[in-house]
């Protein structure tokens, strides 16, 4: 399996980000976290500070099956100004890739015209910036190679809808066994 990108930006939500890490590596779904500063270490909006493995000028984009966005403030305006971003999330969907993006991430989305005319979900109180999009208050909302979620409270399920669409069901529903989620 290719490899996954999650985009990490100084003021990240840090467990919208590292939660889909450590579930995917879980399964063995191969994930680079890719610091979008200048070097590897990133600090989250609460101050949690750690190292992504590669950073956006570093990584080879044409490597990876899919972007993963987590939220944050200020970590979601962050990524809506970074060109690397930006270009991967259009090229990604354009080529059917996996976009996916939980709590504000996905107003980056919208802001990069992936949403029109899709299903979507973001952090209460931002649904207006879903330009486009068909707006759903569901905890997860996958509409074909996109995933959008909610929050920090929708971080596991978001994860589990990233391993389902990667792998199958089955692996998802074992893993949140395997973790007592469900």
């Amino acid at each position: 399996m290719d490899k996954l990108a999650i985009c990490m930006a100084d003021g990240c939500e840090e467990i919208e980000g590292l939660t889909v890490v450590d579930l995917l590596r879980r399964v063995e779904i191969p994930v680079d976290m890719v610091s979008i500063g200048t070097d590897r270490r990133v600090t989250g909006s609460h101050g949690i500070a750690f190292e992504a493995d590669t950073t956006a000028d570093a990584a080879d984009w044409n490597a990876y099956a899919g972007i993963i966005l987590p939220g944050g403030m200020p970590g979601t305006l962050k990524l809506k100004q970074n060109p690397y971003v930006r270009d991967a999330v259009q090229a990604f969907d354009r080529e059917k890739k996996l976009v996916a993006a939980i709590c504000a991430a996905p107003t980056v989305l919208a802001d990069c015209g992936v949403l029109d005319g899709r299903a979507a979900t973001c952090y209460p109180g931002m649904e207006a910036q879903l330009t486009g999009a068909a707006f759903r208050p569901d905890a997860v909302v996958p509409d074909g190679h996109i995933i959008t979620s909610r929050g920090v409270g929708t971080a596991i399920p978001f994860a589990l809808a990233i391993v389902a669409y990667c792998k199958d069901r089955e692996t998802a529903d074992e893993l949140a066994r395997k973790i007592v989620y469900a």
